[in-house]
């Protein structure tokens, strides 16, 4: 079985049951963390 964002074989059976990288599943956490560059940001004051 080979990761599906890099296709190099995934070896331990951790990988394997996640079915990704822990390389690749740590830069797809953070892309999917992270706010689009474009996103606008709105702050509410309570007072």
């Amino acid at each position: 079985m080979n990761c599906p964002v890099c296709n190099r074989p995934l070896k331990s059976a951790k990988s394997i049951a996640k079915g990704i990288g822990p390389v690749c599943a740590t830069k797809v956490n953070k892309i999917d963390n992270e706010a689009p560059k474009d996103q606008l940001k709105m702050e509410l004051k309570v007072e």
